[in-house]
């Protein structure tokens, strides 16, 4: 099997060639790829940016896992700041 070496939260990890941004988190933490998959939790690339879990891999590629914020409680929060 052909593998590329990825990054997930500084994490070095060998991937399967050919495989999704998911696959390699799920590589370095089974968990963490539940969560993603479940939606509790989401990717960025190594600028902070929003990547979907099925974006192509290639080696040298860096994933952070990040919290999902619920923007609908965060506009409530702010209304009754107001």
């Amino acid at each position: 099997m052909n593998t590329v070496r990825v990054y997930v939260n500084g994490r070095g990890v060998d991937a399967a060639a050919g495989g999704t941004a998911l696959d390699a988190v799920r590589a370095a933490d089974p968990a963490a790829a539940d969560e993603i998959a479940a939606g509790r939790r989401a990717l960025t690339d190594s600028r902070g940016l929003p990547t979907a879990p099925d974006t192509a891999i290639h080696d040298g590629a860096i994933f952070r896992i990040v919290a999902v914020r619920d923007r609908g409680a965060d506009r409530a929060a702010e209304s009754t700041e107001r």
